[in-house]
């Protein structure tokens, strides 16, 4: 599934992305352009996949009754730049020009807040659940389109979570093969 993603500098928007703007984000601080991405999983509830969940609380919509687990995030006002389904779908819902609120108390290369600088990619799975083959397909087209307008993001500004926020989270988790992602990524010439 190769589809060709094109990221529009001055609106932030990426396409071709579904739009469904979250009111979780602010503007990044003066000065603070994208110059990482962080790599998540989510699920909701935890273990199901392909619901309107994800989309529910990135919006402040989910009904915090519906599951027991959700009680445990009641409240929770985040969001993330982008969410990759496991059919390869992609769901923009903060512009990559402001701050999505996805890393939380985080710190990368001796730099605390990386939601100031980061791009936040939600892939739709699990810590133990194998991604689909599609994501990485779609993440890795995402990522060049991401690196053609971002100059200071490469592969080596690409982390995971669990990399920002160590002890604290641990996704994407084992079951991302984070080789696979590499090897299909074209070196920036």
């Amino acid at each position: 599934m190769q589809t060709n993603f094109a990221v529009h500098n001055d609106t932030g928007l990426i396409e071709p992305a579904a739009q469904c703007p979250s009111p979780n984000r602010d503007a990044r601080p003066d000065g603070a352009d994208p110059e990482l991405v962080i790599i998540h999983g989510i699920s909701l509830p935890p273990g199901r996949f392909g619901g309107p969940e994800i989309e529910a609380l990135f919006t402040n919509t989910l009904d915090f009754d519906a599951h027991p687990y959700f009680q445990e995030i009641s409240g929770l006002e985040v969001s993330a730049h982008l969410l990759i389904r496991r059919d390869g779908s992609v769901t923009q819902f903060v512009p990559f020009t402001e701050r999505a609120w996805h890393a939380g108390e985080s710190f990368f290369r001796g730099r605390q807040r990386c939601n100031d600088f980061s791009i936040g990619i939600e892939l739709e799975g699990e810590d133990e659940t194998a991604y689909d083959d599609t994501q990485y397909e779609v993440l890795r087209d995402v990522l060049q389109a991401i690196f053609d307008a971002y100059p200071a993001i490469s592969a080596r500004e690409v982390a995971g979570h669990c990399d920002v926020a160590p002890g604290r989270k641990v996704d994407p988790g084992p079951a991302f093969d984070w080789l696979r992602l590499y090897d299909g990524l074209r070196e920036r010439r």
